[in-house]
């Protein structure tokens, strides 16, 4: 039995919250717009599983597209939310260093967010010890620009104006293959009413999903096919309402920024993300975690009640470089890249990807127009 041909102006793949914040950029451009998702609700994925933080955009080299989009993208998001209604605070971060030796990396930190045209303040032991007294450190930065936002909310918004300027989102509707052919893009879809669809435009926002699906592309050139790394990172909640009003991250560590301490909207704590690199998907979260988060919190909250640690969640971050890789950029790969017209491919979409999200989209419909 053959399957239904149908065609459309412009497909994004993937529903997560930069899938959702580029449909609605570019159906506010006027484009027809057609959001395919393979799983049964959108945000399933990365954009599900992360801390909810509202970044900065402190630890990026300057002029990375991980800088820039994130600056940009935390001033968007932050007006956003507030013209939207949702929930959002400013909360501000702590920054600690629990010895002499990360002490004298907060001076590099601090200039590096200062290329990137963010402030952070330079706080002693001491006037951390009367502004935090569970705290137990040596020095650290404040950043007053950094927040939490309602990552669910935000997603239901944004798909809220996709809907309103003409988009359509599609659900259980995974993308199998995509060929490309005199201009025209063919994708096989799969799911609950499995098709052929030919569109003028795609963008790939399959977050963990994205290179697998560039590497089943014909007609994308083998050298835009990205290998990608798999940072595994569970989370642990604490029960009861702790002693901190801000946000508190140790100095960074390689592949993350350390177990910090975060806060939802209705004040509840939760610390993570650790790493792990791992071969496949798995989002369990092992007690057997638990001892390097008590042993990690406690070098900055020594009085920390270790049995108010419960198991919460785990994520993944989607990399473009392995243990040893370094720093990798976002990739957000348009014509110029790639030599395919109407084809925008986000490649390692990690952390700030949540914060960056508007922004993304603005430079996806920019390479779209």
């Amino acid at each position: 039995m053959s399957q239904e041909c149908l065609e459309a102006q412009t497909v994004v793949i993937g529903a997560g919250v930069v899938g959702l914040a580029v449909a609605r950029a570019l159906a506010r451009k006027g484009h027809e717009v057609i959001v395919l998702e393979s799983g049964s609700h959108f945000g399933e994925g990365v954009s599900s599983r992360n801390s909810e933080v509202i970044h900065a955009g402190i630890y990026y080299p300057e002029n990375s597209l991980k800088a820039r989009l994130c600056v940009d993208g935390r001033r968007q998001l932050y007006e956003y939310c507030e013209r939207q209604a949702v929930g959002y605070r400013k909360c501000g971060k702590w920054i600690v260093a629990t010895s002499e030796q990360q002490a004298a990396r907060l001076d590099d930190i601090r200039q590096g967010a200062a290329r990137n045209g963010v402030s952070l303040k330079p706080v002693s032991g001491a006037e951390l010890a009367a502004r935090c007294p569970e705290l137990t450190v040596v020095s650290g930065l404040w950043s007053p620009e950094t927040g939490i936002v309602d990552s669910h909310a935000l997603m239901l918004s944004l798909l809220g104006d996709l809907e309103r300027a003409g988009g359509q989102l599609v659900l259980r509707a995974p993308v199998e293959s995509v060929t490309t052919e005199q201009g025209r893009h063919r994708l096989i879809v799969a799911g609950d009413a499995p098709c052929i669809l030919e569109a003028q435009n795609v963008v790939n926002a399959a977050g963990l999903g994205a290179p697998d699906l560039a590497g089943r592309w014909q007609g994308l050139p083998a050298d835009q096919k990205p290998r990608q790394w798999l940072a595994r990172g569970v989370y642990f909640s604490y029960s009861g309402r702790p002693p901190f009003d801000s946000l508190i991250y140790p100095v960074p560590e390689p592949g993350g920024l350390g177990i910090h301490l975060t806060l939802d909207l209705a004040g509840q704590a939760r610390f993570g993300p650790d790493v792990e690199w791992v071969e496949a998907e798995d989002y369990s979260v092992s007690l057997s975690r638990l001892e390097p988060f008590v042993r990690g919190i406690k070098a900055w909250w020594p009085s920390l009640d270790e049995t108010r640690l419960q198991p919460a969640y785990a994520g993944i971050r989607p990399k473009l470089a392995g243990p040893d890789g370094g720093f990798a950029d976002f990739r957000i790969d348009g014509p110029e890249q790639h030599g395919v017209g109407g084809v925008v491919n986000l490649f390692g979409i990690e952390s700030p990807g949540l914060t960056s999200c508007l922004a993304i989209a603005d430079l996806v419909a920019a390479k779209l127009a």
